[in-house]
């Protein structure tokens, strides 16, 4: 199956365009080889401005190579690509992008303020100390020594650095690593004003639900290749069937996996889970043919989604398609 790239008519048309109409990222072909290893594999990707986008999949599958490329780090094999409507490292020159990254960058011996206060040292134009602090949420921190900060803290003072030039697309790789789950809460309230306000996000993250709650669009890589792109439910609709959970002590996982539809059985103590790609003839058999109780029937999740479309399946070429739109 083939899965359709984003159209072109999502960005302003017009050329040369301009960083204020042009799409945030457009990738057209792109590959990027290492000698005989072919980490990128001819991706075709058009994010637009204010969009805020998830980019997933396993180690290996080419998401960091791709997103060396978009900052300049690394020139595409074959293939074009655009930031903004320049060239990488012509957006970057611009201060029209930033990138928070997952470790590194950061001096231990200096205060919250005067690492940020460095960084702007480094521009001709940039946003206000105190505002940077205030929008990553660590004003508090300002004159806490970097090395007495917390994993988590410290990614918020990379966000902070980050936002000092104002881009217009922020690149994120495992933003919220380190985070507890009121810090990740008001990292990405901060994103989703950002991005009513124009700016773009493109984020890695291994954190799947994290990826479902917060992102417009989701782009799943595997072995270079994007094999699946659009909405948190689209993807999870391309995870076909359903999950049935019950109570029932002694469960025999041979009688459950003979009916029809069942893929697979897990037993967990007392409690029973059955995939299937028809549920009801497992209710019926559970009700009637058992003493389970307390059933409960769920769609499968985003973490089945990615493990079905980033999965070992034997080929290099498998991709999906989105419910709706043509092939």
């Amino acid at each position: 199956m083939d899965l359709l790239s984003v159209p072109d008519d999502r960005a302003t048309a017009g050329a040369p365009a301009s960083p204020s109409t042009a799409a945030a990222i457009r990738l057209r072909g792109v590959t990027k080889d290492f000698g005989a290893v072919h980490a990128v594999r001819g991706i075709d990707l058009t994010v637009v401005p204010g969009e805020i986008v998830a980019f997933l999949g396993p180690n290996g599958a080419g998401k960091t190579t791709t997103l060396d490329v978009l900052l300049g780090l690394s020139h595409a094999t074959t293939g074009t690509a655009e930031v903004l409507g320049l060239q990488p490292r012509q957006a970057i020159a611009r201060g029209l992008v930033a990138a928070v990254m997952q470790t590194g960058g950061l001096l231990k011996d200096l205060t919250v303020r005067e690492t940020v206060t460095y960084m702007a040292s480094l521009f001709a134009d940039t946003q206000p100390i105190d505002a940077v602090l205030e929008h990553a949420g660590i004003s508090d921190l300002a004159n806490r020594k970097v090395g007495k900060c917390s994993g988590g803290e410290q990614q918020r003072l990379r966000f902070a650095i980050a936002l000092l030039s104002d881009p217009a697309l922020l690149l994120l790789d495992e933003p919220t690593t380190g985070m507890d789950v009121e810090g990740r809460r008001a990292f990405w309230a901060a994103i989703r004003a950002d991005a009513e306000r124009g700016r773009t996000v493109l984020f890695a993250t291994h954190y799947l639900e994290e990826a479902d709650q917060y992102a417009d669009r989701i782009v799943l890589m595997r072995k270079g290749r994007i094999v699946a792109d659009g909405t948190g439910s689209q993807i999870r609709a391309l995870a076909a069937g359903r999950t049935v959970r019950a109570t029932l002590e002694g469960a025999d996982p041979d009688a459950l996996s003979r009916i029809d539809g069942v893929e697979s059985v897990e037993v967990r103590g007392d409690t029973v889970l059955v995939h299937a790609k028809d549920t009801d003839p497992v209710a019926r058999y559970l009700l009637n043919e058992t003493s389970a109780h307390d059933l409960e029937i769920t769609a499968r999740g985003i973490e089945q989604a990615f493990l079905a479309l980033t999965g070992d399946h034997g080929d290099d070429d498998t991709t999906a398609t989105l419910e709706g739109e043509p092939r």
